[in-house]
């Protein structure tokens, strides 16, 4: 009896489900519907694209082929769609604007190129909404196409344009709105190249006096913002030499007057020369003001190590004069991916000896003509590398997968202030640069 009447409760569930909650069962499983003011966008974005195809810019850090600004600060996000058709001015930026629920095509920027090169959306005057810089490459060459655009009264308007190798946009004298720095090359392929600083006044594009740069701007390698060692805002541009060495521009707006920093009259270079390919400009110490590196010498006994791999540094900030400010030392091994900084005091009589995989830390005496051992760092690999960090008084200072790093002091580290905890502290692993890859 119990087990018919359960039988009749189960009929009784099966035929509600398949009655009159049927038709929800069935929405559950229903692909979303795409909303009106989605299909209207897509049904004007088809009809622009007709005989174009897509065409994302290259680099920088807005790639995709269709991108949201609000260009005229009316807080609505105007859609910006990036394609590439075949005449003689080919590349296109269709510019939709809406209500959300309706929309059009409200302007085209047309520009000469074979490609969106780089595009940024910056404040550069004193109204609300965004400029755009947009740089374009023109066929094969080192030299690229630039324009800036403003929108005015739904119309894009043209503020200026120029070639260029690179080039930057911040806010370099803290009025609040964005400034356009251009690195071009010089007159000729053999000149030094020069850098230039546009931003508004009273609605109206400025430029300022060329100033030179150290090297061709077909050097340049890496480009960097930061803080010099007095607060004010600066760019940094480092360039090869002759594929052994850095340069290192520093550009600021100096009382008013675009400048280059770092560059010494008296040498006809700047002075930030640094005998390594793979270290740039860095905040090593944290504090917001981007550092300088130098390469000390490593000697002992009237000998020179050197390596092309493993360096003293001396790391120090400039500021808006000239002025050197020492920051801190380091011990930079760069394919081995770590560093130790070092006692001020001490660092530059500092040598390191390489031992198979262990790298001896070494005080020279000079007066005395004698030297000691400090500590050793032992980078190991393998399957016993856990217990091998463990033998002979070594502590671990860093682990990844597949390396464990470790150190031991000497006798003599005490007499030198050196301890575990200090020795903790200072070892790090150099950090790679996640947009270029490098160290």
């Amino acid at each position: 009896m119990k087990r018919n009447v359960a039988l009749v409760l189960l009929i009784l569930a099966v035929s509600l489900l398949t009655g009159c909650n049927m038709r929800t069962i069935d929405e559950l499983y229903c692909l979303p519907k795409r909303s009106e003011a989605y299909n209207n966008l897509q049904s004007q974005i088809d009809k622009a694209m007709v005989g174009y195809e897509y065409c994302a810019p290259l680099s920088g850090e807005n790639r995709q082929r269709v991108q949201m600004v609000d260009l005229n600060g009316d807080g609505e996000e105007e859609y910006l769609l990036f394609a590439k058709g075949s005449s003689n001015a080919p590349l296109r930026i269709f510019i939709f604007s809406g209500d959300g629920k309706e929309y059009t095509l409200l302007d085209t920027i047309t520009a000469t190129g074979t490609a969106f090169e780089q595009i940024e959306y910056v404040q550069m005057d004193d109204n609300n909404g965004s400029e755009i810089v947009l740089g374009c490459q023109v066929s094969d060459q080192v030299i690229r196409s630039l324009a800036v655009y403003t929108m005015v009264d739904g119309q894009m308007e043209q503020m200026v344009t120029a070639n260029y190798s690179k080039f930057v946009c911040h806010d370099l004298d803290k009025d609040n709105r964005s400034e356009l720095l251009i690195l071009r090359p010089g007159a000729t392929a053999i000149d030094n190249g020069v850098a230039e600083l546009y931003g508004v006044e009273n609605g109206i594009m400025e430029r300022s006096q060329e100033v030179s740069m150290s090297e061709p701007s077909d050097a340049i390698q890496r480009i960097m913002v930061g803080k010099l060692d007095d607060g004010l805002r600066a760019v940094y541009v480092a360039s090869d030499v002759d594929g052994n060495a850095i340069i290192t521009d520093i550009y600021a707006v100096v009382k008013g007057n675009f400048t280059n920093v770092s560059f010494s009259n008296e040498s006809g270079t700047s002075v930030q020369t640094l005998r390594n390919y793979y270290v740039y400009a860095d905040d090593i110490d944290e504090d917001g003001v981007l550092e300088l590196p130098d390469l000390i010498t490593m000697s002992y006994e009237g000998n020179t190590l050197s390596s092309e791999n493993q360096h003293l540094i001396r790391w120090y900030a400039m500021d808006s004069k000239g002025r050197e400010i020492d920051k801190m030392y380091t011990y930079h091994n760069v394919v081995g991916g770590w560093y130790m900084r070092l006692n001020d005091e001490i660092a530059e009589q500092i040598f390191v000896i390489q031992q198979g995989n262990s790298y001896e830390f070494h005080i020279w005496e000079a007066e005395q003509y004698l030297s000691h051992k400090l500590l050793t760092v032992y980078v190991l690999t393998g399957q016993k590398r856990e217990e091998q960090a463990q033998i002979d008084n070594r502590f671990v200072l860093h682990r990844t997968e597949s390396t464990v790093y470790a150190a031991n002091l000497d006798v003599a580290s005490a007499t030198y202030g050196l301890s575990k905890e200090i020795v903790l502290k200072s070892f790090h692993m150099i950090q790679t640069d996640w947009k270029t890859g490098e160290t």
